[in-house]
């Protein structure tokens, strides 16, 4: 038990690319235990999935493109919050967060949970020598059907992490886990926004801004 770990993935959908103008309309996490020696993950201890109205103009201006890559109705946000207790609990467990793109869903998250950015964070897209194992891209969906777990993604953030947990399961060539190896990279740098942030209201209501 001594080498058990609490690991955490992270997956968000949004309504667009940019963190400045778009926002977050659902997240999705899951904590999971496993061995830091060898890299195996053990259990699934928690998984949290929330939705959420996006508040801004420019965000609500782009729903309906966001709508054509993640199939959520906005009648389906309209309304919700994300539980922000719960997921800072979540948060404040994990030795470290991975993202698949972790880049991207980090930038958003920074928005509405700064205290993300003293967290070590791991990039299971760019950190795995996808392409030196002979894959033809880094793309979720191409490591799932080249490994035989799946032919679909739902782009729905709790399914997308879910793959990437079995991904993460598998082994390469020299036959230790993806998530050993994962680990064994640098963990991303802080989170450096190029503007001043204005972070988002939670579900509490207030705002935060430095």
């Amino acid at each position: 038990m001594n080498n058990y770990r609490i690991g955490c993935l992270v997956d968000t959908e949004t309504t667009g690319l940019s963190p400045d103008f778009d926002e977050m309309v659902e997240i999705a996490i899951l904590l999971f235990s496993y061995d830091h020696q060898t890299g195996q993950v053990i259990e699934v201890l928690e998984e949290h999935t929330y939705l959420r109205e996006p508040l801004s103009s420019s965000a609500r201006a782009n729903y309906d493109v966001a709508y054509r890559v993640h199939g959520i109705p906005f009648t389906d946000v309209e309304g919700k919050e994300f539980d922000d207790l719960i997921i800072r609990e979540a948060f404040h467990r994990t030795d470290f967060i991975i993202a698949h793109n972790a880049s991207f869903d980090r930038s958003f998250l920074f928005r509405m949970y700064p205290e993300i950015n003293e967290k070590k964070w791991y990039c299971s897209m760019r950190n795995i020598k996808w392409k030196d194992y002979g894959f033809p891209n880094k793309k979720l969906l191409t490591l799932l059907k080249c490994h035989q777990i799946s032919t679909s993604q739902s782009h729905r953030a709790l399914d997308d992490i879910f793959q990437l947990l079995e991904l993460l399961k598998r082994k390469n060539y020299k036959d230790e886990y993806y998530l050993k190896e994962l680990m064994s990279t640098k963990a991303m740098r802080k989170y450096q926004p190029k503007v001043k942030v204005d972070f988002q209201p939670s579900a509490s209501g207030k705002t935060f801004s430095f």
